[in-house]
């Protein structure tokens, strides 16, 4: 059963906002179209998809909706395949990185040299290391074949 994709409407010509996240999301079905996945998943994805179509709402909440089931179906793809976009990795270990490392090692200069105000040299320490960790994981999802030609950006 192939993917399928966002029926087209007459509003997507005049609000350009609309049409960038219908594209975007045509793309990431795309994407999915050209891995191996379970009919489970595609069927679920199709569910997801028909929900979009089937909305009848005005622009702006269309665009949520959109945004929901594009967000929707990559947490199913992640949970379910083990599929993630580019930069996954990448994005969610910078965040983890300043937190886990950055916070901790600002704490540490800032109590060994006796001023607090130090504490903000951890962060970019610690977003360092993170974007290091998610870049060797987004390389190595990319070598198993588990990352989808689509970037979220």
């Amino acid at each position: 059963m192939p993917i399928s994709t966002l029926s087209s409407s007459p509003s997507f010509n005049s609000n350009l906002k609309l049409a960038k996240t219908v594209l975007k999301l045509n793309a990431l079905l795309d994407s999915i179209g050209q891995k191996v996945i379970p009919t489970t998943i595609e069927a679920q994805i199709n569910e997801i998809v028909a929900g979009v179509n089937n909305f009848t709402g005005p622009d702006p909440q269309l665009i949520k909706q959109i945004t929901a089931a594009q967000a929707a179906i990559l947490k199913l793809l992640e949970k379910e395949v083990g599929l993630v976009s580019k930069n996954h990795f990448q994005l969610q270990w910078l965040a983890l990185g300043m937190a886990a490392f950055g916070l901790p090692m600002g704490v540490i200069f800032g109590t060994v040299l006796g001023n607090m105000a130090f504490i903000g040299i951890g962060l970019p320490i610690g977003l360092a290391i993170g974007v290091a960790i998610g870049t060797a994981k987004d390389k190595e999802a990319e070598k198993q074949g588990r990352q989808l030609d689509w970037a979220s950006n």
